[in-house]
C-alpha cells in the first residue's frame, strides 16, 4: 500500500539538500502520539501498487537517491524486491525505519534508525490497546544492532525534553 510518491529536497540527516524521490509506504506497526504523518500509521491510506509500478513512477524521476520511508517502510510484503530492483537501477537507498523490523539483507546505503522514546506512547487511555503494543515494540535493541552491524546509518530521534536526552543515552549505551 503506498500513499504517496514525491520528490522533494531531503531535509534532515547526512543527505540533507540532496534532491530526492521519497516513496512512502502505508501502514505502521507503531501508534506514536506526536507521527506527522497518520495518513500513513494511524489511518493508513494510499494504493496498492506492485514494484514494477513504483519503479516505472521512479525512473520517470531525474533524481538518484530514493527514500523509503512511511509509516513503517519495513511491513511492506514487497519493500526487499522494491530496494533490490531500485539498487539494480544504480540508486542510492535511503530507508527510514523505526528498526523495529529486522533487515534481513535488504538493498539499503543508508539505514535511518529512529527508535522510539518514551515520549512517544499515545494516550494511555483512549488507546490503551495501542499503548500495551506500542511499548511493547518501540525499542528493539537487537534489531537496532542488526541495522548498525549491517548498513551506515544514522539516528534520528524525536526529543521533547531533557529527560528524552537521558533515555536515548541509555538506549546508545545498551547498544
Amino acid at each position: 500500500l503506498i500513499s504517496e510518491v514525491f520528490e522533494s529536497i531531503q531535509g534532515e540527516g547526512r543527505y540533507a539538500g540532496e534532491p530526492s524521490l521519497f516513496i512512502r509506504t502505508s501502514g505502521c506497526n507503531l501508534r506514536c502520539t506526536w507521527c506527522d504523518t497518520p495518513y500513513a500509521s494511524w489511518n493508513p491510506e494510499g494504493e496498492p501498487r506492485s514494484v514494477a509500478e513504483i519503479v516505472a513512477e521512479v525512473i520517470r524521476h531525474p533524481v538518484r537517491h530514493v527514500v523509503l520511508t512511511g509509516g513503517e517502510p519495513m511491513i511492506a510484503r514487497e519493500l526487499p524486491e522494491l530496494a533490490s530492483a531500485l539498487k539494480d537501477l544504480g540508486y542510492h537507498l535511503t530507508i527510514e525505519t523505526a528498526a523495529t523490523v529486522p533487515p534481513a539483507g535488504i538493498a539499503c546505503d543508508l539505514a535511518s534508525l529512529s527508535p522510539k522514546l518514551l515520549n512517544s506512547a499515545p494516550d494511555a487511555v483512549e488507546h490503551a490497546a495501542w499503548r500495551k503494543r506500542h511499548e511493547a515494540t518501540r525499542w528493539q535493541p537487537e534489531v537496532v544492532r542488526q541495522w548498525v552491524d549491517t548498513y551506515p546509518f544514522q539516528f534520528k530521534f524525536v526529543v521533547a525534553t531533557p529527560a528524552d536526552v537521558d533515555e536515548l543515552e541509555g538506549m546508545i549505551g545498551e547498544l
